[in-house]
């Protein structure tokens, strides 16, 4: 099912040039593929209106909409109040999730695996580089873990993701704010490169060794083995729409302009620590109009009849006060006549 989703997001990347004039385009975030993916085919069957998404990273989004060669760009990592101001641009979250490290180690079943913030960062830093290594033993003395290298794997692209990940390192991790930072590309210190969260995906499922960080969608529908964490309050939690949400609770959307809000880190004893919000961006007075309204009916679509659909694959729907919120700043800040 997964895999032909991913197809069906190949197809739509290259046939953008002969899209339908009613389908609505739009670029960036592959942390929200799946469920984009499932509400555009939900929602063409409902209205005929087809959605030409092409998932190809946050920065790659970015750089669309600011090229106005897309109607809407799609973003994990949000854009400060600022950068929105300066493009003419508004932004407003769309549905959340998780992310996850996922590896691939021989009689290691999903969860049996536990791993903290510190020594994740420690990993993605070269400091520890075997599978053995005393402080994996110590979080998992259950477990016989081989005496095996670790192969990181990051991303190549921009990406939301990445973002997010490194956001949640750096909060961690002095050592890893100090020398790689966060941003959507870092100068990571080792491992192997892959493009989107499904080539992340694909890299770990066939790299004996691997570990990898993807939107728990990713790893849940390709089967891969996500590790349990230790979170800020120091209990060990599973990646669930229960724990996801618990740490989305924590979310004050009316805090910041632009809906500008990471997730990451949360308090609570319940809270997946690598929790995200993605987002979409548009013109507060686009080039074409009727392209961006038609793009707002999906989003208002999505946002009614898309709930249940989104839990179905652990992501987290934006709750109906910030639905309202965001509904209330379209018809304040994008021309739609």
């Amino acid at each position: 099912m997964f895999m032909k989703s991913i197809i069906t997001a190949a197809a739509l990347a290259v046939t953008v040039g002969a899209a339908s004039a009613a389908d609505i385009s739009g670029a960036g975030a592959t942390f929200p593929f799946p469920i984009y993916a499932k509400w555009a085919d939900a929602y063409k069957k409902d209205t005929g209106n087809g959605l030409n998404y092409q998932s190809i990273g946050s920065g790659a989004g970015i750089k669309q909409i600011r090229a106005k060669t897309v109607t809407f760009g799609a973003t994990d990592a949000p854009l400060k109040p600022e950068e929105l101001d300066k493009d003419g641009l508004a932004q407003f979250p769309m549905v959340m999730g998780g992310i996850v490290a996922v590896i691939n180690l021989d009689g290691v079943k999903p969860g049996d695996f536990h791993i903290d913030g510190p020594t994740l960062a420690d990993i993605y830093l070269g400091k520890i580089t075997k599978w053995n290594d005393p402080k994996l033993k110590a979080l998992n003395p259950k477990l016989n873990l081989p005496d095996l290298a670790i192969v990181p794997i990051h991303r190549a692209d921009g990406s939301g993701t990445t973002f997010n990940f490194t956001y949640y390192l750096g909060e961690v991790s002095p050592d890893w704010k100090e020398k790689v930072g966060v941003a959507t590309t870092v100068d990571w210190p080792g491992g192997i490169g892959a493009k989107g969260n499904d080539g992340v995906a694909n890299n770990v499922a066939t790299t004996k060794g691997a570990i990898g960080y993807v939107e728990y969608a990713y790893a849940k529908q390709n089967k891969l083995t996500h590790a349990s964490m230790l979170n800020k309050a120091g209990k060990t939690v599973e990646p669930t729409l229960e724990a996801f949400q618990a740490a989305a609770a924590n979310a004050d959307w009316t805090k910041n302009a632009g809906f500008y809000q990471i997730l990451a880190n949360q308090p609570g004893e319940k809270s997946w620590p690598m929790t995200a919000a993605t987002f979409i961006l548009m013109y507060k007075k686009p080039v074409n109009v009727a392209a961006s309204n038609d793009a707002l009916s999906f989003f208002k679509w999505s946002y009614e009849k898309g709930g249940q659909m989104a839990a179905d694959l652990d992501y987290i729907p934006m709750p109906d006060n910030v639905v309202k919120l965001v509904e209330t700043m379209w018809a304040k800040d994008i021309a739609q006549k």
